[in-house]
């Protein structure tokens, strides 16, 4: 089974959380699927590193990570994901998507109404307890 590293941002700008969506994908359980922007990272890169590149490459915005929120271990029929989140300041950039097909501001009540990713939904579920 394929193991599979990436980082994830929780972007909070002005009180709201950047959630974006997938398009078709190689596989069909994630197409389409909301998710927390990220991406592998990639050999002698910190997960630091990795989440501003891969923001950047993403979104063509600058980040500042804040802290690790939370690392997710999930098995998906083709790979296991390791997926480390960490919560992220807005920090500059005129926000594009160049690898997704949509993208919403949501306020953290509104965060269960999308139909997200599977390994993203622990994301979710911790952002909503910690809002309550």
């Amino acid at each position: 089974m394929k193991k599979i590293e990436v980082v994830a941002a929780v972007i909070v700008k002005n009180s709201k959380i950047l959630a974006v969506q997938k398009g078709k994908a190689k596989f069909e359980y994630v197409s389409y699927k909301w998710e927390f922007p990220g991406g592998k990272v990639e050999l002698d890169e910190t997960l630091e590193q990795a989440i501003k590149r891969e923001i950047q490459e993403e979104l063509n915005i600058q980040i500042i990570p804040t802290e690790l929120l939370i690392t997710v271990e999930h098995q998906y029929p083709d790979f296991h994901l390791t997926m480390h989140c960490f919560s992220c300041c807005y920090e500059s950039g005129e926000l594009l998507l160049n690898e997704h097909i949509a993208l919403k501001w949501l306020n953290n009540d509104e965060l269960d109404q999308l139909d997200w990713a599977a390994a993203d939904l622990p994301v979710v579920n911790k952002l909503i307890e910690n809002d309550r």
